[in-house]
């Protein structure tokens, strides 16, 4: 049982046609403060986002008429504010979890799932969707470092939200952008499972995921040669590689031997 807590009131969509499980979510979300409509088809559930404009949606993969990937296709290509989105799923493979995030999906839970769990992953993704305070205004000549920063052959233009590896722009998601942003900061110094689930993806500290190693062997997909950026630290987390420009332009010089 999930305790009641004070948060805002948020609109929740469960698209789940087995009534067991979306009864049983829309009960524990009901009972600690969220708004829930639920749909049992992909149709209805397009209808849903539209009308009831939730703030995030439960979405399951095996749905009876359409796809949950194609629904989420479907609610990224629609214009104005989108709802997160978290597929649920007994499809646990890496290919399914991929092909998730591909469509726009912000998270992906494997059935089963613990109902707390769930919750925080819950409010991490509602609290990322709300505005962050507006930053301090930097001076004139400090505007354009802020906005750019560049590690060895990765350039990231946060103002544009743009990212370029040895000149060549790469698509990132917003979620990839924030990753990059988050470790591009101490470029060298390894970053936990821990802290990136928390800073990044805002979860409880207590919460473990393969959404990390998802995004990650993605991002790597994305900058090709350049893919040994991202260093992985066996069982603890990753870092961003202090790597300075190319040397391979640069000659070493032997220095001759001394005359005795």
């Amino acid at each position: 049982m999930v305790e009641p807590s004070r948060r805002p009131l948020s609109r929740i969509l469960v698209v789940e046609d087995e009534t067991d499980i979306s009864t049983s979510l829309s009960y524990s979300l009901k009972a600690i403060g969220y708004e829930v409509q639920v749909a049992e088809r992909g149709e209805t559930a397009l209808e849903a986002v539209a009308s009831f404009r939730p703030d995030l949606v439960l979405l399951d993969v095996m749905l009876p008429d359409i796809s949950g990937f194609d629904v989420c296709r479907r609610i990224r290509a629609a214009p104005g504010v989108q709802p997160a989105v978290i597929m649920l799923t007994a499809k646990s493979q890496e290919l399914n979890r991929v092909a998730g995030f591909e469509v726009g999906a912000d998270d992906y839970v494997t059935k089963p799932f613990s109902i707390r769990e769930l919750v925080l992953r819950i409010d991490a993704r509602l609290k990322a969707r709300r505005p962050a305070a507006q930053p301090v205004p930097a001076p004139q000549g400090q505007k354009e470092e802020q906005e750019r920063v560049k590690v060895g052959p990765l350039e990231i233009d946060r103002a544009e939200h743009r990212v370029f590896v040895s000149g060549e722009e790469i698509r990132v998601s917003p979620l990839e952008m924030r990753l990059l942003l988050f470790l591009v900061r101490t470029p060298g110094k390894m970053r936990t499972r821990k802290e990136l689930l928390t800073e990044v993806w805002g979860y409880h500290p207590e919460v473990s995921s393969r959404t990390l190693d998802t995004h990650i062997k993605r991002i790597r997909d994305k900058f090709g040669a350049s893919n040994d950026l991202i260093q992985t630290v066996r069982g603890v987390g990753y870092r961003l590689a202090a790597r300075a420009e190319p040397a391979a332009h640069k000659e070493t010089k032997a220095t001759p031997a001394r005359k005795t």
